[in-house]
C-alpha cells in the first residue's frame, strides 16, 4: 500500500502544510492590525495637530445652533471663540430657536457674539422662535434674518417664585426664621414679601430691564422711546418685527448668502455647523483620516469624486461635524 510522505517530526506533510499556512495567516493577520494600528495613530495625530476637533483646514462659513433655554454656556462660548480665532471661519451664522432664558446667560452669549463681529461678518438667523433673551442673542449679529411667521421679540424681564405658605399651613408644618437683616434671604417662598422686599426685587428688575431696552436701541438703531414701546413684553411675527425694525430681512439661506456675499464672503464656501465638542469627539475618526489623505497626497490623487461613496466631501471639512447643505438643515 502506498504510504504518506512524513516530516522530520513523522507528520504527514498534508498536517505541515495546513500548519504552516495557519502560521502565516497569524502573522499576516498580526501585521494587518499593527498596519491599521499605525495609520489610524498617524491620522489622529494629524488630526490634532490641523485643528483638533474644533478647527478646520478648508474656509467655510461657521454655522452654529442655539435653542433651548437660554443659560450660563461655557463650552458655547468657547466655540464661539475658536470660530472667531479661526482664519478658515471668513463668516458666522447664529441659528437661535429658544424661547429665552436667563439674562446673564443671554449676556455673556450676546458678548461672545459680538467678539466674532469685530472680527468677521455674523448673521443672526430667528428660526420658529427667538424671544426675550433669545432675542437679545439676536441683536448680537450684523443683520438679523427671519422667517415671516417666525416669533420674536418679549423684550423685558422677569422674576417668578413659588409661594407655598398655604401649603404648610395645610399639613401643619411652620417655619421660624432668624435673620441679621428684614431683606436677609427675600423673598422667600414661605410667607408673602414685605413692601421693602418688592421694591427691592422690581428695582432689580427695572435695572435689568433698562440695561435691555438700551442694548435693543443701540444694536436696532432706534430711540430709545421706540425701544421702550416696543419693551413693553409683546410679540411679534417676523413680518411684524421687519416693520418694527426689530430684523432686517425675511427670509432664509438665499439671504443670509447674499449678505455675506455683499461682506465679500464667496458664495461658493460650505457652510459647516460647529456643534458641541463631546458631539464632534465622535466623529474623529473621519477628521483624522481627511488630515492623513491630504498630507500624505492620497486627495490630490484621488479627489473628492472618487471618495463620495464613502462621505469623501464631508472628510475633507476636517474637525467638523456636518455640512449644511442647500436646502437641507
Amino acid at each position: 500500500m502506498p504510504r504518506r510522505a512524513r516530516g522530520k517530526q513523522g507528520k504527514p506533510m498534508d498536517q505541515l502544510a495546513i500548519l504552516d499556512r495557519r502560521r502565516l495567516r497569524r502573522k499576516l493577520s498580526f501585521w494587518r492590525v499593527l498596519a491599521l494600528l499605525v495609520i489610524i495613530g498617524l491620522g489622529f495625530a494629524l488630526y490634532r495637530l490641523g485643528g483638533g476637533e474644533g478647527g478646520s483646514a478648508v474656509q467655510h462659513v461657521a454655522h452654529v445652533k442655539i435653542s433651548g433655554m437660554i443659560q450660563d454656556d461655557t463650552e458655547l462660548l468657547e466655540r464661539l471663540k475658536e470660530i472667531g480665532d479661526s482664519p478658515n471661519a471668513k463668516a458666522l451664522v447664529v441659528s437661535i430657536s429658544s424661547p429665552g432664558g436667563t439674562t446673564y446667560g443671554g449676556e455673556r452669549i450676546f458678548k461672545a457674539i459680538r467678539a466674532v463681529a469685530e472680527k468677521k461678518p455674523v448673521v443672526s438667523d430667528i428660526r420658529t422662535l427667538a424671544a426675550s433673551a433669545g432675542y437679545m442673542i439676536a441683536t448680537a449679529g450684523d443683520t438679523i434674518v427671519a422667517g415671516e411667521s417666525s416669533i420674536t421679540g418679549s423684550i423685558g424681564v422677569i422674576f417668578q417664585y413659588p409661594q407655598i405658605e398655604e401649603l404648610m399651613d395645610k399639613v401643619g408644618i411652620s417655619l421660624e426664621e432668624i435673620k441679621s437683616s428684614p431683606l436677609k434671604a427675600e423673598p422667600s417662598p414661605f410667607h408673602p414679601p414685605s413692601e421693602e422686599a418688592q421694591q427691592m426685587i422690581r428695582s432689580m428688575i427695572m435695572d435689568s430691564y433698562d440695561w435691555f431696552v438700551d442694548l435693543v436701541a443701540e444694536r436696532r438703531n432706534l430711540p430709545r422711546d421706540e425701544a421702550l414701546r416696543l419693551a413693553d413684553g409683546s410679540i411679534f411675527t417676523g413680518r411684524q418685527a421687519l416693520e418694527a425694525r426689530l430684523v432686517d430681512t425675511l427670509g432664509g439661506e438665499t439671504e443670509i448668502r447674499a449678505y455675506l456675499a455683499d461682506k465679500g464672503v464667496s458664495q461658493n464656501l460650505p457652510m459647516v455647523e460647529w456643534k458641541d465638542s463631546e458631539d464632534a469627539s465622535s466623529l474623529w475618526f473621519a477628521s483624522a483620516m481627511a488630515q492623513f489623505f491630504r498630507l500624505t497626497g492620497v486627495a490630490d490623487v484621488l479627489g473628492p469624486a472618487a471618495l463620495r461613496p464613502f462621505g469623501g466631501e464631508k472628510l475633507f471639512l476636517d474637525g467638523l461635524v456636518s455640512v449644511w447643505q442647500v436646502g437641507h438643515e
